[in-house]
């Protein structure tokens, strides 16, 4: 899998986490799912994310990298 695949899972993991904490336990998990989709939409615009970096030092390639 490649580093882009990563933080889709990642986030929609975080995301679906955060809907389940907010219905069950408490109204404020849902600021887990904003923060998750403002960084989202950060990455998109600057393809700056701090996961990203991360995965990159453990040696996964992005989608770039695995082209042929």
């Amino acid at each position: 899998m490649t580093r882009e695949r990563y933080i889709r899972l990642f986030a929609g993991s975080m995301i679906l986490f955060s809907s389940f904490m907010t219905y069950f336990v408490n109204i404020n998990w849902i600021w887990l799912a904003v923060f998750v989709g403002a960084n989202l939409f950060q990455f998109s615009l600057t393809k700056w994310c701090l996961l990203n970096i991360f995965l990159k030092k453990l040696g996964v390639k992005s989608a770039e990298e695995c082209k042929i």
